[in-house]
C-alpha cells in the first residue's frame, strides 16, 4: 500500500488544480512535473462511434480491476502487485525483427520495439510501422491526438500510403491504375507490421482507398514523371492528406456512420512524426510535438543524442516567426496566448483541426446541416481574435541523415514520454539497457557432469543480476522509467502503482498518453553500404 503522505498529496494536489470547463470539451489543468508546475491545454475524449457499432480499441486502457472511477480518498488504493504493474505496462508491447527470405538480416534495421500507455480512456495516441513493398525502405510512425482520437487513427491508417504512393515512378502508378480499372487484383503497397489489437475503421476502408487513388490520378496527370525525392513526397503526402481529410467532411456522405467519423476527424486533431528508413538513408518528418532523436555511441563507448526534429509550438521562436509571417502585424500579440496557438492549442502544426483552419462561415455551414454535434462531443469554440485563417497546418519539417555505424537507435515518442524524461534521459536509458542485456546473456558452457545443484546455482546468478525483472522490451522500461522514476532517477515501485491506479478523471492531470518506438540499427550492415560505395 502506498504511503497516507504520498497518496493525500496527490489527491489535495489534484483537488487543488484550477479547470476551466467549457461544455466538458476544454479545460485547463495543472500537472505536477516532479518540482515544476506544468500548466497544459488537453480536450476530454471524445467518442467515436455511436451506439450499436464497433468500438474503439480500449486494449492499452487499464483494466477495470487496476483502474479507480473515484476520487473519494476512502475509496482510492494503490495497491499493485509486481506481476499486476506488469500486466498494465506490458499490454501494448509490440516488437519485430526484420529478416529477409534466408532468415538473415540484410536491412540496416535489426528490429524495432515498441509500446503504449493510456491516460486518456480511450488512448488518443496512436502508432503505425510498416515496409513499403517499393522502395523496401521501412516506415515507422507516432500520432498523438487530441479532442479525442479519431484524427490519430485516420492518420496512423493512411498517412503512410499516401507516403508511399508519393514514392512510386509513373509505371507502376500507371499498372496499379490499370488493375484497378478492369477489378483485378492491387498488389499491396505496404507490409504492415502491427499489434494484434490495432484498430480500424473498416466502415470507411473502401472511401479512403478510393481518396488515395484520387491521388495517385492526380500524380499521374501531372506532365512530367512524378519523381519526388523522399522530402518532397513526405512533404506532399502531408499536406495531401490533411487537404482530403478537410474536403472528406464537406462531401455529402449518404451513411451516417461516415459522416459522423469523417466529422470527427475533421474536428479532432493529431500531431504526426514519420521515419523512413532505406539503407542508410534516414529521413524523418515531423509536424507538432511529437520527437525523433538517435543514440549515437563514440569510438570510446560514450553516448550522445543527436535530436532530428524540433517541437512546434510556443516555445519555438522559429515557429513564432513563421506564424507572424503568415498573419498581420496587428495579430502578433494574439497568435499566441498563455503559450498556446490562439489560447487553445499547444503545438501550432497538426492534423485535422478544421476549428483553426477553416473560415467561421465554412465551419457554420458544415455543422448546422450536419448531425448532433453534442452526441459526438465535437468541439465547437471560435477563439477571439480569429480573423485570417488558417492558422495551423500540417506541413511537415523534413530531416535527413545519412546513417553511420556509430548511430546505434532511433527513439520516436509522442510527447507524453518527453514531458518526464529528457532526450539524454531517453539515450542513456536505451544505452544502459542494450548493455545490461549483452551481459546477461545465459551462458551455454556447463561443467560436466551438469547436476541440479549446479543449475540451481546459474539461476540463482541469473537472478542476483536481475535478469528476471528487466523488461525485454525497451519502450516498456523507457515507459516505467516515465512514470515511475524518483528524484534519484530510480524506478519507485509505490509511485509506478501510483501512477497506474490514478482514476481516469485524474489520471491525465500527471501525465499525458505515452507512445514509444525504439528502432535498432544494423551497424555491420551499415559499415558494409560504406565499403561498398567506396
Amino acid at each position: 500500500m502506498m504511503s497516507r503522505t504520498v497518496s493525500s498529496w496527490i489527491l489535495s494536489s489534484a483537488r487543488s488544480s484550477i479547470v476551466l470547463q467549457g461544455k466538458g470539451r476544454l479545460y485547463s489543468i495543472c500537472i505536477p512535473d516532479r518540482n515544476k508546475i506544468k500548466w497544459k491545454l488537453v480536450f476530454s475524449r471524445t467518442h467515436l462511434y455511436p451506439p450499436g457499432s464497433c468500438s474503439l480499441d480500449n486494449t492499452f486502457s487499464l483494466k477495470k480491476a487496476f483502474r479507480h472511477t473515484s476520487t473519494e480518498e476512502e475509496h482510492f488504493s494503490f495497491q499493485l502487485s509486481p506481476s499486476q504493474i506488469n500486466d498494465i505496462l506490458r499490454a501494448g508491447e509490440l516488437s519485430h525483427k526484420i529478416l529477409d527470405l534466408n532468415g538473415k538480416n540484410a536491412n540496416s534495421v535489426l528490429r524495432f520495439e515498441s509500446n503504449q500507455l493510456a491516460s486518456n480512456a480511450p488512448i488518443e495516441d496512436r502508432r503505425s510501422a510498416a515496409t513499403c513493398l517499393q522502395t523496401k525502405g521501412m516506415m515507422f510512425g507516432v500520432f498523438d491526438g487530441h479532442a479525442g482520437s479519431a484524427c490519430a487513427q485516420a492518420v496512423s491508417e493512411r498517412l503512410l500510403h499516401y507516403i508511399a504512393v508519393s514514392l512510386m515512378s509513373r509505371q507502376t502508378l500507371e499498372e496499379i491504375e490499370l488493375a484497378v480499372e478492369c477489378m483485378k487484383p492491387v498488389l499491396p503497397i505496404l507490409q504492415w507490421h502491427k499489434h494484434r489489437n490495432d484498430v480500424e475503421y473498416r466502415e470507411v476502408t473502401s472511401q479512403y482507398f478510393e481518396n488515395l487513388r484520387v491521388y495517385w490520378q492526380h500524380l499521374l496527370d501531372l506532365d512530367t514523371e512524378p519523381g519526388f525525392s523522399l522530402e518532397e513526397a513526405m512533404i506532399c503526402a502531408f499536406k495531401r492528406l490533411d487537404s482530403d481529410i478537410s474536403l472528406e467532411v464537406q462531401a455529402p456522405q449518404e451513411n451516417e456512420l461516415m459522416r459522423n467519423i469523417a466529422l470527427q476527424v475533421a474536428f479532432s486533431g493529431a500531431t504526426a512524426c514519420v521515419a523512413h528508413i532505406d539503407g542508410v538513408h534516414l529521413h524523418v518528418a515531423n509536424t507538432g510535438d511529437c520527437r525523433a532523436i538517435l543514440g549515437v555511441q563514440e569510438e570510446d563507448g560514450t553516448w550522445s543524442t543527436l535530436p532530428l526534429t524540433r517541437d512546434h509550438n510556443a516555445f519555438d521562436e522559429s515557429e513564432i516567426r513563421r506564424l507572424k509571417r503568415e498573419h498581420p502585424r496587428s495579430e502578433e500579440k494574439t497568435l499566441f496566448v498563455n503559450d498556446r496557438l490562439l489560447g487553445i492549442l499547444m503545438p501550432s502544426r497538426a492534423f485535422g483541426d478544421v476549428q483553426l483552419k477553416w473560415s467561421k462561415e465554412l465551419q457554420h455551414s458544415v455543422l448546422e446541416n450536419s448531425c448532433d454535434v453534442e452526441a459526438l462531443n465535437i468541439y465547437q469554440y471560435v477563439p477571439p481574435n480569429y480573423h485570417t485563417p488558417p492558422y495551423l497546418t500540417a506541413e511537415p519539417e523534413v530531416t535527413y541523415h545519412k546513417l553511420r555505424s556509430k548511430d546505434k537507435f532511433l527513439v520516436i515518442a509522442s510527447d507524453g514520454l518527453w514531458e518526464m524524461l529528457s532526450n539524454e534521459k531517453v539515450v542513456k536509458l536505451v544505452a544502459e539497457h542494450l548493455t545490461e542485456l549483452n551481459m546477461q546473456k545465459p551462458q551455454l558452457a556447463f561443467e560436466k557432469p551438469v547436476n541440479l545443484g549446479y543449475m540451481h546455482s546459474l539461476l540463482l546468478q541469473r537472478k542476483n543480476r536481475g535478469i528476471a525483472s528487466l523488461d525485454q522490451n525497451i519502450a516498456t522500461h523507457l515507459i516505467r522509467h516515465a512514470i515511475g522514476s524518483n528524484e534519484y532517477g530510480e524506478v519507485d515501485q509505490e509511485k509506478l502503482a501510483a501512477m497506474l491506479t490514478l482514476p481516469e478523471d485524474l489520471a491525465r492531470m500527471y501525465r499525458d498518453d505515452i507512445t514509444v518506438t525504439v528502432v535498432y540499427f544494423n551497424s555491420e550492415k551499415i559499415e558494409n553500404d560504406y565499403r561498398n560505395n567506396e
